[in-house]
């Protein structure tokens, strides 16, 4: 369940957002507010995931408002101003919709916030699905864990490579590895995970996937020894010997 807040001085857009919110069965609405100052305060009162947040507010804006927040919520903009989209998305926000807004428009933002927030908090193993959301700058990539080759880990984001391609986005390898089928992947390096069913090769300290090579680090080297290859190991030269017995 994801627990939410409404921020918008308008009654009726704060009606019609409420009564959207109670459309749909993984929200929760937690609480409302006419201004960014009320926030701080359902804030404090609750553990909030998401913010309807409008722009143009009495007392302090929507923009002012994110950029003094230190780590807020997943945020989606609700406001009848598109000038501001640009900066709303280099602000992190997680969609940006225009008034009046659909219902169907709605259901996108919010089901887009569902797959980051599962992500985020491990429920897909739970659930059973098959891919995950990330932001890539203004965009948000689905990504299927079967395309996932290998994963690199920057100081301060990851590179996905997959069978389509790379993608950047700001995670800690910690964050995504947590949310990972340990079954299906695993850490070879400090700075490296990678999907066991891609696998090519083992030779030395590298793997290969495909036309890479993935360092293996010897702290993890006999673990992967272990996991990867031990099971599924046909030993050649015990059944040389077996043969000549």
């Amino acid at each position: 369940m994801i627990n939410c807040v409404i921020i918008d001085d308008e009654p009726l857009a704060r009606e019609g957002l409420a009564n959207y919110v109670r459309e749909v069965d993984f929200l929760n609405l937690g609480g409302i507010g006419e201004n960014p100052l009320e926030l701080l305060h359902l804030i404090d009162q609750q553990k909030v995931d998401l913010i309807f947040l409008d722009i143009q507010m009495p007392k302090m804006n929507g923009i002012e408002f994110l950029k003094i927040m230190q780590k807020p919520p997943m945020v989606v903009i609700t406001t009848a101003y598109p000038s501001y989209a640009l900066e709303g998305f280099q602000l992190n926000v997680l969609d940006y919709l225009l008034k009046p807004i659909t219902f169907e428009r709605f259901f996108k933002a919010v089901a887009k916030a569902r797959d980051y927030h599962k992500l985020l908090n491990g429920d897909h193993a739970k659930q059973n699905e098959d891919y995950f959301f990330i932001k890539c700058g203004n965009k948000y990539e689905k990504i299927p864990f079967e395309d996932i080759l290998y994963v690199e880990g920057m100081q301060n984001y990851v590179n996905i490579y997959t069978d389509k391609g790379k993608f950047v986005t700001m995670l800690s390898l910690k964050s995504l590895e947590e949310n990972l089928d340990g079954r299906s992947f695993i850490r070879v390096h400090k700075s490296y995970i990678v999907a066991i069913n891609k696998i090519n090769g083992i030779e030395g300290n590298e793997i290969f996937i495909q036309s890479n090579r993935i360092p293996i680090s010897r702290n993890y080297r006999q673990g992967v020894l272990e996991k990867v290859v031990s099971k599924r190991l046909w030993d050649g030269m015990s059944k040389k010997l077996w043969d000549k017995k």
